[in-house]
């Protein structure tokens, strides 16, 4: 770490003591990680699903993506733009757009990413990086398991029961759940992140004007460790389950699902690409702009700190001749 970085960090903090990022940092953030966790979703639309037996081995999401941008940037604003980019780039742009039911998903995957990357204190301790990447997988599934169960049991919906397996929903939630936590919380999450997120530490972080994460520092945009946030947090896990009742109850607004991928193919998923990179190259040149306006302030006050200090200085000269 340079002392110009330490420096950056040391000017601007917020009343937590966190380095303060400024809006074309958070900008940056914010459209990366959604930049880069939709191009991952769109990979997993290539992926087939595997059966064995009664039970599917699908992989959810690649955790690893958003994790290592929790892990290294700032966690509420990687968290905020990760489950965005899944909406944005894969479900409205391929055509299978749920409305208002989407909410659900993004406020659970939100929050567990938002969790997982406050917790990771130390980039490079892959004792964390485990911790976080089953985290994930673990707050959002959970959640998600609690709503099918409850739109279950107050008959919004039919159980779907597999043949060769128990009828019961408790049992099959239960084998979702192992299964989400092996493929994506381990095989696609812990593995590959333990290796990506140090051999990313430091490096990637310079590029947009931003320090590495440093142990025992604390994290800008990290999750509060108070009671307040845990009733927010509630909250939100109550939001979301009332988002997915509204498409169990019908009245999903905003649905919108011609299906592209069964009209026009695999190719499809190029245009999601295509918008991909068009966002990120949007997004740099505002950075630019932004870090651009950023400099010709900081100019600006430096000059005139400077020429206080030397119409101070000369003061302090001439009250010297008089004494």
């Amino acid at each position: 770490m340079t002392n110009d970085y330490q420096r950056a960090g040391s000017l601007r903090t917020s009343g937590s003591g966190a380095p303060e990022l400024r809006t074309p940092q958070k900008l940056m953030v914010f459209v990366l990680s959604m930049a880069l966790f939709g191009l991952a979703n769109i990979i997993l639309e290539i992926i087939p699903d595997v059966t064995i037996g009664p039970v599917d081995i699908s992989v959810a999401y690649f955790v690893f993506v958003p994790l290592a941008m929790v892990a290294l940037f700032s966690p509420f604003w990687a968290a905020l733009g990760a489950p965005l980019g899944e909406i944005v780039f894969v479900d409205l742009l391929m055509g299978d757009f749920s409305g208002l039911s989407e909410v659900e998903g993004y406020l659970q995957m939100f929050l567990a990413l938002y969790i997982a990357g406050s917790l990771i204190r130390n980039p490079r301790s892959r004792t964390q990086i485990w911790l976080g990447a089953i985290l994930v997988v673990v707050i959002d599934k959970f959640l998600s398991a609690i709503v099918d169960l409850a739109k279950v049991w107050l008959a919004l919906e039919d159980p779907e029961y597999v043949e060769g397996l128990p009828e019961s929903i408790l049992f099959l939630e239960g084998i979702g759940f192992g299964v989400d936590i092996v493929m994506s919380g381990i095989l696609f999450g812990a593995i590959p992140a333990m290796w990506l997120i140090p051999a990313l530490h430091g490096k990637i972080e310079p590029l947009l004007g931003m320090r590495p994460r440093v142990p025992g520092e604390p994290i800008p945009g990290q999750a509060p460790r108070t009671g307040w946030f845990v009733a927010v947090a509630v909250l939100l896990s109550i939001a979301a389950a009332f988002f997915a009742f509204i498409e169990a109850w019908d009245l999903n607004v905003g649905e919108w699902e011609p299906d592209f991928l069964d009209q026009f193919g695999m190719n499809f998923l190029w245009v999601s690409v295509g918008a991909i990179v068009v966002v990120l190259g949007l997004a740099y040149l505002a950075y630019r702009a932004g870090r651009k306006r950023d400099g010709e302030s900081q100019a600006r006050l430096q000059a005139e700190a400077d020429e206080a200090v030397a119409l101070a200085e000369r003061e302090r000269r001439e009250e010297s001749i008089h004494s």
